[in-house]
């Protein structure tokens, strides 16, 4: 764990779920901010107890870049008592539209974060890029569940799977793209990000990086 800055703090830990074969490393970042009032936890996996200690006196809030990022969500809103903030998981009617799968394959669609939107036992908040969750302000990134967040008040952007280092630095992975989208078409829908005093960038894989990174992966 390192301190980027005072109130901000960057981890990485083995995935629990990779295997040998993966396109995506193993380890994957993680990351905290503690704005005085709020500890956010950024797509938190192996949370270090000096993080989660601060929840003792902060209003804990677990925030995704992706509804398939859970990580360890579950296991820490049992501790933290934590509202969600996520992305909504793909309909079958979603499934349908961005891969091409029948209505068979589709099925009742997307089992991601079923077990929080069960029942009302935990606080979910699903947001899209017309949202601004915790005043952040959404982009849509190579689907508009996976996106890029932009935080003012820290001049930095937390990317889901949109931007990753997968061993050749940050950019928009190319094998991640859904049928018949380009690297130029997500590079197009996030150059926005570039009229903004972007600092840092905070990816779910890989990282932290600089705005030059982000230059280079959107040029």
């Amino acid at each position: 764990m390192r301190e980027l800055r005072p109130g901000l703090w960057h981890w990485d830990a083995p995935h629990p779920e990779w295997t040998e074969g993966e396109p995506w490393p193993q380890t994957v970042s993680s990351y905290a901010i503690d704005d005085g009032e709020r500890l956010l936890l950024f797509d938190p996996l192996a949370v270090p107890s000096e993080i989660e200690g601060r929840a003792a006196d902060r209003r804990p809030v677990i925030v995704l870049t992706a509804p398939w990022h859970e990580r360890d969500t579950q296991s820490l809103l049992e501790r933290l008592e934590a509202p969600v903030y996520a992305p909504a998981p793909d309909t079958a009617e979603d499934l349908m539209q961005k891969f091409g799968l029948t209505r068979e394959q589709a099925g009742e669609g997307s089992p991601d974060l079923a077990w929080l939107r069960a029942g009302d036992r935990y606080e979910a908040h699903f947001y899209t890029p017309a949202d601004r969750p915790l005043g952040a302000r959404v982009f849509s990134g190579r689907v508009d569940n996976d996106v890029v967040l932009w935080l003012e008040d820290h001049r930095a952007v937390v990317a889901g799977d949109s931007l990753a280092d997968f061993g050749r630095g940050l950019e928009i992975v190319p094998g991640w793209l859904p049928p018949g989208v380009t690297q130029e078409q997500i590079a197009e829908r996030l150059h926005p990000l570039l009229e903004l005093p972007v600092e840092l960038v905070l990816a779910a894989h890989g990282g932290p990086f600089d705005r030059a990174a982000l230059e280079r992966a959107l040029s």
